[in-house]
């Protein structure tokens, strides 16, 4: 075909070849057009001139691919037939392109009857031809105008096939095509949500904690209602205060600091660390079966508590699951805890390292990666400081250096702040004003159940200064350095092979100290080869060793400038009996060294495990990597026995309060209260951290009951009944009393199972 017009800069004259390219006229050979540049479309050409507003394309001109092939096409003569079909195909790509950016459909139209106009306007003046050729033109860009509009706003009318006017041949292939996933339902999206749950990582770490508790504490949980670990003394205490506080929350919650027992003195609850953070336990059930039950099955939580929260903190700081996992298993199963298997309140110390993990998560740092603004969480530091308050409502005896370390944190948190927000790199708001208004929040509620809970406290060493500890007693319980190398006799592993050692010891119960060979030698690794830094490690083991001095309590230097400045100064220190029991922080420190080693090692396998290393790990070299934990589980084996409680009389579910039990000494009185839990009638007998000068006094009195001095100072005090229990007065003067006369002294006495019940 051969064209009069120049298109795209191509020579008038020349002739299109067969594969559509321009040729020379006169050699027949093709002519390629030249590249566009880059990033241009076909209707570049048509497009340039509307950069000019005061050209003839400036109104009614498109910008897209198609209405540069219509502009191109309309300035062909109208005379020539290629000038209709030129104006069809436009129309045609005007309609594809009308819904692609840069090509409106109007644009595009606009184009056409300009194009049709232009040719009109080169056509020879009075030529009929010419002059019906334009309005065909026209009339079809009318037509297309129509059908793009009904196109574009979805009106197109259905023919009689049921096709929409406008709309393109469907595709033959559609059949083929797979089937569109269905859209779960609400019952499915729960279960895939519960399956994701259950397959995390904190549910399994969840899951393995408790199973290894079961294991690691059997036979606790062989003959839960009958026996209690290590003795039926404190046990009894403390499962007769998770009873007490549970009842007088449900009854007489007024009352719950003045308990059923000592009686008739006052603020009896608060005589030792009264557990009562598991008081919602403690509203179940009734008797002390019920008590012994519930004792048994917290000891085992507790144990899982203690694993998962240390696990949990390993990993916030940045240990691997291994090096966390050691860190976990150290601190529950630690050998010098097997001692501490009868005291409950400092089995019970998961809160700890757990509240410190929700804490860091929340704020936003680890000791690997340091701190890092966009993993701040409020909610997570709500939930520490809750779970940090709950820790100290379990008692005093470890909450209260927690409450320090607390405290530390905090001055250390502050100091920071002030040096980003003023001094250091000057931010405006270093930690955020959320964040900053929830440690604000949860340090108070912190700091409001610690100053309750202290008020007991208050009133107890006011009203007994016999209770209050002297540097003098706490030198009794002080261990020397070779305790911190001795397990308890309950350490399946090192208990006999340590009882020599334990000879030496001036009170070995609280002075087995070792937290476990293996971890001391993974933190000493951990010094050397870590994931930590080399400043951190350094702050672990100088963590360790302060610990270990307070630990000694009077043994280092008497304390001079160790423990004794801390029990002279701090509010409340004075009140820990035991420094020994420091060794829980020691511990902890160790786990994380361990842990950072451990961590350090595992990564390595792992990347000799990467795919297309030249060295592969065997599966011996992998196994290694969890011999640690298998070593130190080892070493937390036990042997704790597991003795049956006395069995519960039956006249402590007859006889009313207030009433003494005979014969009456710390140890004794413990399963008494336990006894008490059916009725919680008042009761005279009492074991706690100290005995009340009142009770000393009747214990001493009542060595000679029955006679008048006896009974008359019991009346006095508000005594109805004495039981006397057969079985244990073998050998005390009440063997011979027991059966005495007792109608002259005004007196009653009567036979109730195995007991002697005097009512008075």
């Amino acid at each position: 075909m051969t064209t009069d017009t120049t298109d795209g800069g191509r020579p008038t004259g020349q002739t299109d070849g067969p594969d559509g390219r321009s040729a020379d006229p006169g050699t027949g050979t093709p002519h390629t057009d030249p590249p566009p540049a880059a990033g241009a479309t076909s209707g570049d050409a048509a497009a340039a001139p509307t950069d000019r507003p005061d050209g003839p394309e400036a109104t009614g001109t498109a910008t897209g691919p198609g209405a540069g092939r219509i502009a191109v096409g309309s300035e062909k003569t109208a005379g020539d037939p290629a000038t209709v079909d030129s104006a069809e195909a436009g129309d045609g790509a005007a309609d594809d392109k009308a819904t692609k950016p840069g090509a409106t459909g109007s644009g595009a139209i606009s184009s056409q009857t300009a194009g049709a106009e232009s040719a009109g306007d080169k056509a020879p003046e009075g030529t009929k031809a010419d002059a019906e050729k334009k309005a065909d033109a026209e009339k079809k860009a009318d037509a297309g105008n129509k059908a793009h509009a009904e196109k574009k706003d979805g009106t197109g009318k259905k023919d009689g096939t049921g096709k929409k006017d406008g709309d393109g041949p469907a595709d033959p292939w559609s059949a083929f095509a797979p089937a569109p996933e269905p859209v779960p339902g609400r019952p499915r999206r729960a279960a895939r949500a519960v399956g994701r749950l259950l397959v995390h990582e904190w549910t399994l770490a969840a899951l393995a904690a408790l199973a290894l508790a079961a294991a690691l504490t059997w036979p606790t949980l062989r003959y839960p209602l009958y026996t209690l670990p290590q003795d039926y003394w404190d046990p009894s205490l403390q499962a007769w205060q998770m009873a007490w506080s549970g009842h007088a929350l449900r009854t007489e919650p007024g009352q719950l600091f003045h308990s059923n027992t000592f009686f008739p003195e006052a603020w009896s609850f608060a005589f030792s660390d009264m557990l009562l953070g598991y008081a919602p336990a403690g509203m179940i059930g009734t008797g002390p079966e019920t008590a012994v039950l519930r004792y048994n099955i917290i000891f085992v939580l507790a144990h899982a508590l203690a694993t998962f929260g240390a696990y949990v903190l390993a990993r916030q700081l940045g240990a691997g699951r291994a090096g966390a996992a050691v860190a976990g298993v150290s601190y529950a199963y630690a050998p010098w805890l097997l001692a501490q298997a009868g005291h409950l309140h400092i089995i019970s110390n998961g809160g700890i390292p757990l509240a410190l993990a929700m804490l860091a998560r929340g704020h936003g740092w680890s000791l690997r990666h340091g701190y890092r603004p966009e993993r701040r969480h409020t909610g997570w530091t709500y939930a520490g400081w809750l779970v940090a308050a709950w820790q100290l409502s379990l008692g005093f005896g470890i909450g209260l250096v927690f409450a320090y370390v607390l405290a530390g944190i905090v001055l250390v948190a502050a100091a920071t702040w002030f040096l980003r927000r003023y001094v250091v790199r000057p931010v405006k708001r270093p930690f955020g004003t959320r964040l900053l208004v929830a440690d604000l929040v949860g340090g108070l509620t912190f700091a409001g159940v610690g100053a309750l809970l202290a008020i007991p406290f208050f009133k107890v060493a006011e009203l007994h200064p016999n209770a209050e500890r002297t540097l003098a007693e706490i030198g009794v319980y002080s261990p020397p350095a070779i305790g911190f190398l001795t397990a308890p006799s309950e350490s399946r592993v090192w208990g006999a092979l340590h009882e020599g050692a334990r000879e030496t010891l001036p009170w070995h119960p609280e002075m087995t100290l070792l937290p476990g060979f293996v971890l001391y030698a993974l933190a000493a690794g951990g010094l050397f080869v870590s994931v930590w830094r080399l400043r951190h490690r350094l702050l672990l083991l100088a963590g360790v060793l302060v610990t270990l001095v307070l630990a000694m309590g009077t043994r280092f230097f008497e304390g001079t400038f160790t423990y004794a400045p801390l029990f002279e100064h701090l509010p409340g220190w004075n009140g820990l009996r035991t420094p020994g029991r420091l060794m829980l922080w020691a511990t902890l420190l160790l786990g994380l060294l361990a842990a950072g080693a451990v961590t350090a090692f595992s990564e390595r396998v792992r990347e000799l495990n990467v795919e297309g290393s030249a060295v592969r790990p065997s599966p011996w070299l992998r196994a290694v990597a969890l011999l640690p934990l298998l070593l130190v589980t080892v070493e937390g084996l036990n042997v704790t026995p597991h003795p049956a409680v006395p069995e519960q009389p039956v006249a402590m579910r007859t006889v009313d309060g207030p009433m003494l039990v005979l014969p009456s000494s710390q140890n004794l009185d413990q399963p008494v209260m336990l006894w008490t839990t059916n009725r919680f009638q008042d009761v005279v007998n009492g074991g706690s951290g100290f005995t009340p000068t009142q009770l000393d006094e009747v214990r001493r009195v009542t060595l000679s009951f029955p006679d008048r001095t006896s009974i008359d100072y019991l009346r006095v005090l508000g005594v109805r009944n004495v039981v006397l229990l057969r079985h244990q007065i073998v050998g005390t003067p009440w063997e011979v009393t027991v059966d005495a006369p007792v109608d002259q002294l005004g007196i009653t006495r009567e036979e109730i199972g195995d007991a002697v019940v005097f009512r008075l």
